[in-house]
């Protein structure tokens, strides 16, 4: 497999090329650690729900939208991203998303060990360390291709990342920079030193290579490159930021009546947080929007999926069935999430 060992690199690298090796149907390892930071939203979440775009604007913190499922995050140097993009007819990738964890988060902790880091998986697609949360992962198909990514978390910056998420007030900001402490952390609390680059690098490559076979050293050659900066000008277009946010619709804008609710509910279910928004008309549901940081493949799916609930009865088991009925007819997977969870948010 091919290797891109970016080294510190221009934020923008951090998303665009793995991005562009999937669009283009090329397979490689990408390690990277962004120059500086941004906030990344996961592919399902609504912006306007999940950050404080007042602050993040006011101090000039990029923001980008992945092709990929989860929850925003704020990424900046002490993070080592490792970015797998394998075609969907490689005979080593796994049936189903839930394998493709396994398999492939297994050799993130066993190089985690290596670095004294005591690392184990926590299905849907977590690794942790003393009960703590050591890295994220997140898997999406994009074009031909299906990607693994996650991180290295070397340094983190709580503080940041508890004023970049949209909170009710000051004092619930507070509760969330103890939560954020409490349960995700680094290697060097978990392992007493600060590993290097290199070495982290290293370690994973040598844990990768027995299911992967060597890989071949490159450089981001010009075809790659261009891909990337295509893609770069759609992504940071606020019309695919803030796309989820488009799609939904107000309750506020509707007449409520005798038998007319508006939905407005959130779950949490073991594969992430689901959103709803939605009307209860007269029993039935209409303007259904889902969001949240779940993942769900296709990704391009989700929008099919409100248009099928429309006109489905505000009943769990009605939900439940037209959720299920829609997964079996279009293939879809959302690890950690059952049909029985989009009704429990969607069902009165």
């Amino acid at each position: 497999m091919d290797l891109y060992d970016l080294g510190t690199a221009p934020w923008q690298d951090s998303q665009a090329l793995y991005h562009a090796l999937a669009h283009l149907g090329r397979e490689g390892l990408i390690l990277v650690e962004p120059a500086t930071p941004y906030v990344c939203l996961g592919c399902h979440q609504d912006a306007a729900q999940e950050l404080d775009l007042e602050y993040i604007t006011r101090e000039a913190i990029p923001l980008f939208r992945r092709e990929v499922g989860g929850g925003a995050v704020y990424l900046d140097r002490g993070q080592l991203f490792y970015q797998f993009v394998f075609r969907k007819d490689n005979p080593r990738l796994p049936a189903g998303k839930e394998a493709l964890y396994r398999e492939y988060l297994q050799p993130v902790v066993e190089a985690f060990n290596d670095l004294g880091v005591p690392a184990v998986f926590k299905p849907v697609n977590d690794i942790v360390a003393n009960q703590r949360k050591i890295s994220g992962n997140g898997a999406a198909e994009i074009g031909e291709a299906v990607v693994l990514v996650g991180n290295f978390i070397i340094d983190f910056n709580f503080t940041q990342m508890s004023r970049v998420l949209k909170v009710p007030d000051e004092k619930f900001r507070d509760k969330v920079f103890k939560t954020l402490s409490e349960n995700l952390t680094t290697i060097p609390r978990e392992a007493g030193r600060t590993p290097t680059h290199a070495e982290v690098a290293a370690r994973l490559l040598a844990r990768c290579e027995p299911r992967l076979g060597p890989f071949t050293p490159r450089a981001v050659d010009a075809e790659l490159r261009a891909k990337a900066d295509a893609l770069l000008t759609e992504y940071l277009r606020p019309e695919w930021i803030f796309a989820n946010d488009q799609r939904a619709r107000s309750g506020t804008a509707i007449k409520i009546a005798e038998g007319v609710y508006v939905i407005q509910k959130a779950v949490k279910a073991p594969g992430g947080l689901i959103r709803a928004a939605a009307v209860n008309r007269h029993g039935r549901l209409t303007d259904v929007h889902l969001s949240g940081d779940f993942f769900f493949y296709p990704a391009a799916r989700l929008a099919e999926l409100e248009r099928a609930l429309e006109g489905v009865a505000v009943q769990a088991e009605a939900v439940a069935a037209a959720v299920a009925r829609f997964y079996q007819a279009h293939g879809v997977e959302t690890p950690g999430v059952r049909p029985e969870d989009f009704a429990q948010v969607l069902a009165a």
